[in-house]
């Protein structure tokens, strides 16, 4: 063999090599692109859910609101009214203390 036939040999070897490297690396890349939309579909399920727990914790929230000022009312009613009986008394007492 001589010279000439050994540098084709080695550069036919390095060819297959770089080939076979280029096989690799482009099966990687699919790879990877396709964890790529993967993750992509998982975040816009996410953003959808979390605006849909979002959105039902403010209608829950609504409610809670609701029920409490309609549960609650005659409790409310009766804590102010005593409060403007203690605010009256504390008046009452100032105004004799003049």
């Amino acid at each position: 063999m001589n010279s000439n036939e050994k540098v084709l040999k080695n550069f036919e070897t390095r060819v297959r090599q770089m080939l076979l490297r280029f096989q690799d690396l482009k099966k990687e890349n699919e790879e990877l692109f396709a964890m790529v939309e993967q993750n992509e579909r998982d975040i816009k399920g996410l953003k959808d859910q979390l605006e849909q727990k979002s959105r039902d914790y403010n209608s829950l929230k609504m409610a809670k609101m609701i029920e409490i000022s309609n549960g609650d009312l005659e409790g409310a009613k009766e804590r102010l009214s005593k409060l403007i009986r203690d605010v009256n008394k504390c008046i009452a007492i100032l105004s004799d203390a003049k």
